[in-house]
């Protein structure tokens, strides 16, 4: 009996809770109909996965031990690049293992992945602007963002892609390491649905994603509060990873108000049929990293797929898609005020109209080009003749 050929062995790596992770999972989509896959990760298997390596969620992916800081403190990252414990457990878990074709999802992965690839082309999705992910708090902008340097200085250039969430994050890595980027959104799949009619005398507000300090969830309540009886907010949060304890100053804040609720999260190929309850989808961040001023999040394409006007603080990737397409309008900065005001003069009439916008939005802004860029990144690393990803010019200095 003449056998078939072998598939293709895929790892894919992410330190995240993959099931929660609508980006890996629309990655596995993909990389599942190329061969068999390995995720390695915390949490549950995700179903696309034919083996899943659970990571303890209690080990972080830096190296927040104590010799682990001292070393970053010392800038001795090469020592401490393979120090953080899920990364050491990572390694253990994957010894002696061999792959076709290694996927490291985020930066901070991208030594584990060549490490383990042994030989095999890495794919690099960078998601965002890694240097500087949380500058905003200073034990990570003194100890991390050095690190982070070092670790895109020394690996981007072994990668065989490079995949990142939009144009302007890619001309960064571009001009500050020297790699051309590929660009995969943060859409969603097309959902067959339909805009949901206005109910007379409210307005329902609804905001998606994680409850993680920063994300400017205060200014949504704030502003809520300030708004008539008419509006409602529904939050769907994903809690981090800090024991419920920001959740819990979340509702401390909301103090009991029937207008604003708080929900359980809801898995990612559930979310646009939820939000579709809703009228307006709110968003605000202040532009306190790079990642904030250059945004392009997901649950912009959740709300077009939800078929829900949109309303976001002005952020130029953002901007382009909201005023190109006509589905909503922008808060003039991040603060409470603003988002009120803005929300405050919207009238039933034009968010009708943002709905339909929407809706006609929906057919482009969804993940079928995305996914076709990704599934012709890996098939060509799973083809002869995979090469590390050509510079485009000499890196500056870092």
């Amino acid at each position: 009996m003449v056998e078939g050929p072998r598939r293709r062995r895929i790892l894919c790596i992410s330190f995240s809770d993959i099931t929660a992770d609508a980006r890996v999972l629309r990655q596995l989509d993909v990389l599942t109909g190329l061969g068999d896959v390995t995720t390695i990760g915390y949490g549950d298997r995700p179903d696309a996965a034919t083996e899943h390596l659970a990571i303890d969620p209690s080990l972080p992916s830096l190296p927040q031990t104590p010799a682990g800081v001292a070393l970053l403190a010392t800038r001795r990252f090469d020592r401490v690049e393979f120090k953080g414990p899920a990364v050491q457990a990572a390694l253990a878990m994957l010894d002696g293992r061999r792959f076709d074709v290694v996927v490291a999802n985020e930066a901070r992965a991208m030594a584990l992945a060549h490490q383990v690839a042994d030989g095999a082309p890495v794919l690099a999705d960078l998601h965002e602007w890694a240097p500087e992910e949380r500058a905003h708090v200073t034990s990570w902008r003194l100890l991390v963002r050095p690190f982070m340097f070092h670790q895109c200085a020394k690996y981007l250039p072994l990668m065989s892609a490079v995949t990142v969430v939009n144009a302007s994050i890619g001309e960064m890595y571009r001009e500050r390491f020297g790699v051309r980027c590929r660009v995969v959104r943060n859409a969603g799949p097309l959902h067959d649905l339909r805009p949901q009619p206005l109910v007379e005398g409210r307005i329902r507000l609804v905001h998606s994603g994680g409850a993680v300090p920063g994300r400017n969830l205060e200014a949504l309540i704030e502003a809520v509060r300030g708004l008539g009886a008419g509006h409602t907010l529904d939050l769907y949060l994903v809690p981090s990873r800090d024991g419920g304890r920001y959740l819990g100053k979340l509702r401390e804040l909301i103090d009991g108000d029937p207008r604003i609720t708080l929900h359980d999260p809801v898995r990612p190929h559930e979310l646009a049929p939820t939000l579709n309850a809703y009228d307006v989808g709110v968003f605000s961040l202040p532009p306190l990293t790079p990642n904030h001023r250059l945004m392009l999040p997901n649950k912009i394409f959740d709300f077009v797929q939800a078929r829900l006007a949109v309303v976001f603080n002005s952020a130029p990737e953002t901007d382009r898609l909201i005023t190109g397409h006509g589905f909503g309008t922008l808060a003039p900065d991040h603060t409470a005020a603003a988002m009120r005001d803005t929300l405050a003069a919207l009238t039933p009439a034009q968010i009708a109209g943002y709905k339909q916008a929407a809706h006609r939005a929906a057919d482009v802004l969804n993940s079928a080009e995305d996914a076709a860029v990704t599934h012709a990144t890996v098939a060509e690393l799973l083809g002869d003749g995979a090469q590390p990803v050509s510079r485009s010019e000499p890196p500056s200095s870092v």
